[in-house]
């Protein structure tokens, strides 16, 4: 049957039976799509024209609003036009478009976040070598390493799906195209996608999740040398702020694959919600706590307001 190969379109989840629910879920979605643009453009434009801010710390920030921007603008506005106009249907091709971005960004996020981990270990455990080490060139060949990392990782995720024929339901469990979730949907062998989507998974978030840990280890052991406990709250407090980052993004990844892994039993609103703290909470929340936690910015929004 032709028209079980290569499905015209999916269906994006929505709450059954609570239609009207679509309204303040928008409603919702986009006030944090406001948040999220408004507050990473503000600090890209703190960080470009602070020429006091022309330092590595600051251009990671800025890849790290970039990759946000990217990332929410490529997921919202299509659920709002979905919410709002009750479009449901995404086309096979766009949908395995999205699904690329999503993974692909937030592969880099997370070698990104890395990146920041390392410029906090040389910041406190090796002060005078930092500005020698983590140069302006070094730091843009860390941000081309993690965007050539992220999409030659999760390129193969949208090839090894395209072949297969999808016959089951083409309903997704969120308003979004995600990997696991249009696979469980084909209707043929999924096998190679699954050890590949996870193996990509493993060496990308998972080896820059235990590499992160390992360098606040040794931080920790730095800062723990120091005599003084003023001494030793100053250096750590600069870390605050990338640690709460860091947690704003691998939580909800976490929160994500466990609801995908043993949630096939919860209601679709859980999926939905989910989904949608993954794409938005760090979009929304990275801005909010390096504008309060870093000095020089606070200052500059404060002049700006």
């Amino acid at each position: 049957n032709s028209s079980d190969l290569g499905p015209p379109s999916f269906i994006l989840a929505s709450i059954p039976g609570q239609e009207s629910a679509h309204l303040w879920m928008a409603s919702l979605l986009c006030s944090m799509y406001i948040l999220a643009v408004t507050g990473n453009c503000v600090v890209l434009f703190i960080v470009k024209t602070e020429p006091s801010l022309h330092a590595p710390m600051y251009f990671f920030l800025c890849m790290l609003a970039a990759i946000d921007l990217a990332l929410s603008t490529s997921t919202v506005p299509r659920a709002l036009i979905f919410y709002w106009f009750n479009s449901m249907e995404i086309s096979f091709s766009a949908c395995l478009v999205q699904m690329f971005l999503i993974h692909t960004l937030s592969a880099i996020e997370s070698t990104v976040l890395l990146a920041m981990a390392v410029d906090r270990y040389v910041a406190i455990c090796h002060p005078l070598r930092h500005a020698a080490i983590l140069t302006n060139t070094a730091t843009v060949k860390m941000g081309l390493v993690a965007m050539a990392r992220g999409v030659l990782f999760f390129l193969p995720l949208p090839l090894l799906l395209l072949p297969l024929p999808f016959c089951k339901s083409r309903v997704l469990s969120h308003s979004f195209c995600l990997h696991q979730d249009v696979m469980n949907l084909a209707c043929a062998n999924t096998t190679p996608s699954v050890v590949y989507g996870l193996t990509a998974i493993l060496l990308v978030m998972g080896l820059d999740s235990i590499l992160i840990c390992l360098s606040y280890i040794m931080i920790l052991k730095a800062v723990l040398r120091l005599a003084l406990w003023k001494e030793r709250l100053k250096a750590f407090s600069t870390c605050i702020a990338h640690i709460c980052v860091v947690l704003a993004f691998y939580v909800p990844l976490i929160g994500l694959s466990v609801v995908h892994r043993f949630g096939k039993d919860l209601a679709p609103l859980v999926h939905i919600i989910m989904g949608n703290v993954y794409i938005l909470v760090p979009s929304v929340l990275n801005p909010i706590i390096y504008g309060v936690r870093t000095k020089q910015i606070r200052r500059r929004i404060l002049n700006l307001i």
